[in-house]
């Protein structure tokens, strides 16, 4: 009998080490490390950083022995994975990779665990890669929200990133060194428990609820659960992704479910990379190219707010529902996903970064004012464009200024891998985007080496030393840290 999904996967996990990695695939690892940690610095001002900061204070289990980024503070491994996944999410200018948001659901459990455990950066990065490849395997074998049918967008009506709770386990059950056994255990467990696809009733009503499309806490929760059960000898479902009739396909509402996507070239082909993409803006991606040809046309003619008699767009077609048309803009995170909003404000040319959510500019007369100039209409060769590449985004935009009309067009947003090379965030670019995030949070002199550190990931032997010096005063590191700086 040939082994379930779950038994492969297992066992992909369990034989991965960091001699057998791709150099592209370990670099890759240390630019989302690196970019998620920069994001959760930024937030820990944030509504949903601090609440998810209050709620990792209070939950119970084990010594204080893993850092909430940002703060210096050090709770329960449960704590730290909670109040990490929110904060890398807060700001929604984390990494996304198929199925979407990936790194706020996987990252979490293993940065708590590796620093707990005084994992060299070695093995965090396999972790890192292990659940970033099995949750990009597990999009690719579902249904996808730009799915196109008939020359039409074609989103699914049941979807989300409950699929990303396996590597998020897997992650955490390799960083233990526990078996492959365990590890089995571990993901059958995980699948039974995983939260529920909730992500279209989100895109549906709005103002949207500040829990987003998947609350990345909860979904770091339920990977502790599953590997902590698994090790503590609970026996999981093996068999729950080969049962297409009852188990997690069906009752996690994917209407395709295609496993070969899952188990082709496993463990030789590493996927996750050739789609990988980093996020300027804290604002959903789908503004982004019309952003980037925002900035670019305001900067080079100097065109201040004021001036600016209409904005109008042309987005990609799946973003005609609610939580994109909203313009009733109760909470700065109602910032992040409207597109009129978002134009408005990109327009008064602050640097992207935690400023976006300041109140002040959020709700400030001149944004809210312009936000009424701005239109839009769904980009006419979308679907064309789209399929003709992943990356694809097409979008345009006209502002009208001073009696004149100036127009940009992009078909890849920066941060994206595409065809364009411009296009791709380099390693400069995101140790600039992290300075931006750590200014006022990480010491200054301690930034550098921080970016460092993780840059040359593989050669620190304590994991703990870097996450120790995510806080605002390094001081705060106990004897027997060896904090950077």
């Amino acid at each position: 009998m040939s082994n379930t999904l779950i038994e492969q996967l297992a066992d992909f996990s369990a034989r991965t080490d960091f001699d057998q990695l791709p150099r592209a695939v370990v670099d890759e690892c240390k630019r989302i490390l690196l970019d998620s940690i920069g994001c959760a610095v930024a937030a820990i001002g944030e509504p949903k950083g601090r609440i998810g900061i209050d709620y990792a204070r209070i939950m119970g289990g084990g010594d204080s022995e893993a850092t909430v980024i940002g703060t210096g503070e050090r709770v329960s491994i449960f704590g730290a994975a909670f109040a990490n996944g929110e904060l890398i999410n807060a700001l929604d200018m984390d990494a996304v990779v198929p199925p979407g948001h990936v790194a706020p659901y996987v990252l979490p459990g293993a940065l708590a665990v590796g620093e707990a455990n005084r994992a060299p950066g070695k093995a965090l990065i396999s972790a890192i890669a292990i659940s970033h490849e099995m949750s990009y395997r597990l999009g690719k074998a579902m249904d996808y929200l730009r799915d196109t049918k008939d020359g039409k967008v074609s989103p699914p009506p049941v979807y989300g990133y409950s699929s990303t709770v396996f590597g998020a386990t897997a992650a955490i059950v390799k960083l233990k060194g526990l078996s492959a056994d365990v590890l089995a255990n571990a993901l059958g467990i995980a699948g039974s428990i995983a939260p529920v696809n909730s992500q279209v009733a989100w895109f549906q009503h709005a103002p949207s609820s500040t829990i987003k499309y998947l609350l990345a806490g909860a979904l770091a929760q339920t990977a502790m659960t599953a590997a902590h059960m698994a090790e503590f000898g609970h026996r999981g479902d093996v068999q729950i992704l080969d049962d297409r009739e009852y188990g997690f396909p069906r009752f996690i509402g994917t209407r395709r479910w295609e496993p070969g996507h899952i188990t082709a070239g496993l463990g030789s082909e590493w996927q996750f990379p050739t789609e990988q993409a980093y996020k300027p803006y804290p604002h959903c991606r789908i503004l982004h190219a019309l952003l980037d040809s925002l900035t670019e046309i305001v900067d080079e003619h100097d065109i201040k707010p004021g001036e600016i008699d209409g904005i109008k767009a042309w987005v990609e077609g799946f973003v005609e529902q609610p939580v994109w048309l909203n313009r009733d803009i109760r909470h700065v995170h109602d910032a992040q996903f409207s597109i009129a909003h978002g134009l408005a404000l990109g327009a008064h040319r602050v640097p992207p970064g935690k400023a976006w959510q300041d109140p002040e500019l959020v709700f400030g007369h001149s944004v809210m004012e312009l936000m009424n100039k701005v239109t839009h209409e769904v980009h006419p060769n979308y679907v064309e464009l789209l399929s003709g590449h992943a990356a694809s985004r097409p979008a345009k935009i006209e502002i009208s200024a001073r009696g004149k009309t100036f127009v940009g067009e992009r078909r890849y947003p920066k941060g994206s891998p595409s065809p364009d090379p411009a296009s791709t965030m380099s390693n400069d670019e995101l140790a600039a985007k992290f300075r931006r995030n750590a200014q006022g949070v990480i010491a200054g002199d301690r930034v550098d080496k921080v970016i460092e550190a993780i840059f040359d990931l593989e050669n620190v032997d304590d994991f703990a030393s870097i996450m120790r010096a995510l806080g605002p005063d390094a001081s705060q590191a106990q004897p027997g840290d060896r904090a950077i700086g």
